[in-house]
């Protein structure tokens, strides 16, 4: 189905009017920031302006329209909400069955100082999720581990956030950066030497800017050894992986060294000055008190995050993965299934694009081979391993479903407003709009890339939609195609943090429902630093 292949051209038709593109935008943040509005009311009047827009400027029909707005909304269910729904699930087992008492004990055990406990899971184990798994994932378990420990909800969510900016651009088993170099036709080899040597950089920048913002400069420099520690077998192990294995394993490699190297350091120092929180304060009270800690007690309690692990790493593989591909051998359980009135287009917003599809209007439900179902797998296999009964089990779940009901509409209505944003050509008109910068393009590359994860939610969805814009761009101004792409995975770094999806699962993580725009307004300035100081840094290369 092809649907205005010969007029559809929105560059023409609004003649640069890019304040019209980027009006549902602007309205989504200013009732976040400004008005305060919970976000999934925001997320719906973005949505209804942005659909508006799209008929009446880009001529966009209304059935595309509509199409559109249900694909992106179905994608926010699967696979999205299936992630989260399962994580949420998995932690509140844990925290009822009062697993997660030993578990937080078990931690306190290594270190009680806040900073270290910072540093061991808020940012090195919150990279090992995001290299294995990604999708919100990494911040929904981290965050809720920190409540767990005593951390304020708010504080927590905030500086997962935060944190998880150092992996992003790698993504889940190096897919984020594998696609922006299959689609921008750039040599991966390359771009991951490039993202190898300017990545570990700024996740130097995000433990000091984490620890700082918990403890303040001065409490963070009482912690130097450790800082010293977590920042060298990190950084050093990222860049190794990147230049010498790939883009696979940086993430997950660097948080594994780190972790290690932490807790051999802390069997040997402690700060002389503790930061030691207030009284324990999870979000679900435990339903049974601590027992005294054994090794098979702390082996037990941390069996479902192992097992999780175990589960999120094996259905993030590659080899596996592609069993359920077309002519692999369970291909039959998963279904693609073409978007009516949306899938064929042929868009004329660029020559990046003219004569080909932005993006194939092509549902995917993958019953077996999404990660959500390896997450809920985990979570039977836990259930089974400690022996937890059915009906606590099923009671739970009920728990987690109803408590779950306003973030799924929330995150169906940010992604409906994404997913029509970019088949209008909204999306694209504001590119082409920074692209004509020129010679200071390389200044402003990493916004686009910012732009695109705010709006997606994913470095993996923005590079597939910039990464070509990119590469022509370069092209046409004479810098290297592969800087400005390595420059939108950078800038998509720094959007993660300020992601609607990704705020969304961070309050549902911490049971701060309704908190959302408290939360953006806390990781703004932190994602704007990150992305202008991107924009210094591929300026500074390129000169």
């Amino acid at each position: 189905m092809t649907l205005w292949l010969q007029t559809y051209d929105p560059l023409h038709q609004v003649a640069g009017s890019t304040l019209v593109a980027a009006l549902p935008l602007l309205f989504f943040i200013i009732t976040l920031a400004v008005f305060r509005w919970r976000l999934h009311w925001a997320a719906l009047g973005t949505l209804l302006l942005a659909a508006v827009i799209a008929v009446t400027v880009y001529g966009m029909p209304v059935a595309s329209v509509v199409a559109a707005a249900l694909y992106g909304f179905g994608y926010g269910l699967w696979p999205i909400v299936w992630i989260v729904a399962g994580v949420v699930f998995l932690y509140r087992l844990t925290v009822k069955s009062g697993q997660f008492e030993i578990v937080r004990a078990s931690i306190v055990s290594v270190t009680p100082d806040a900073r270290l406990q910072m540093i061991l899971i808020g940012f090195a184990f919150n990279a090992f999720l995001e290299g294995a798994a990604g999708y919100g994932t990494p911040v929904a378990i981290t965050a809720a581990l920190l409540v767990g420990l005593g951390f304020d909800p708010l504080r927590a969510a905030v500086l997962c956030l935060i944190a998880n900016t150092a992996p992003v651009a790698f993504g889940a088993m190096g897919t984020s950066i594998t696609v922006a170099a299959q689609v921008s036709h750039t040599d991966l080899a390359a771009l991951t030497a490039i993202a190898g040597t300017l990545l570990p950089l700024f996740s130097l920048l995000t433990l000091g800017w984490v620890v700082a913002s918990l403890a303040g400069w001065r409490g963070a420099r009482d912690i130097w050894p450790a800082l010293l520690v977590a920042s060298v077998s990190f950084a050093g192990t990222m860049m190794a992986t990147a230049l010498w294995l790939g883009p696979q394993l940086p993430a997950i490699t660097a948080s594994i060294v780190c972790m290690a190297a932490m807790v051999v350091l802390l069997r040997y120092w402690q700060p002389s000055k503790m930061m030691l929180l207030r009284e324990h304060t999870p979000i679900y009270p435990a339903m049974i008190e601590t027992p005294p800690l054994t090794a098979r007690r702390i082996a037990y309690a941390w069996l479902p995050f192992a097992v999780l692990t175990v589960c999120v790493v094996v259905w993030g593989n590659k080899g596996f993965q592609s069993w359920f591909a077309p002519g692999g051998m369970l291909a039959e359980t998963t279904r693609w299934l073409e978007v009516p009135f949306l899938h064929g287009v042929v868009y004329k917003t660029a020559p990046v694009v003219e004569g080909r599809a932005l993006y194939p209007a092509v549902f995917k439900f993958d019953i077996i081979g999404a990660v959500g179902t390896g997450i809920f797998l985990s979570t039977l296999l836990s259930a089974v391993c400690l022996r937890w009964r059915p009906k606590f089990v099923l009671g739970v779940l009920k728990e987690t479903c109803i408590g779950l009901r306003t973030t799924v509409l929330t995150i169906g209505l940010v992604l409906a407003f994404a997913t029509l944003s970019n088949y209008s050509g909204m999306s694209a008109t504001l590119a082409l709009a920074l692209a004509d910068s020129g010679k200071i393009y390389p200044l402003l590359a990493p916004a686009l890339g910012w732009f695109g994860v705010f709006l997606t939610g994913s470095d993996t969805s923005s590079n597939a939609l910039f990464a070509p814009l990119q590469a022509t761009v370069a092209h046409q101004i004479g810098v290297s195609e592969t800087l400005l792409v390595a420059a939108n995975m950078l800038g998509g770094a720094a959007g993660k943090m300020i992601s609607p999806q990704s705020i969304a699962v961070a309050c549902v993580a911490v049971g701060l429902m309704g908190r959302e725009a408290t939360m953006l307004r806390a990781t703004l300035r932190a994602s704007v630093v990150f992305a202008v100081l991107a924009g210094v840094v591929i300026f500074v290369i390129q000169m």
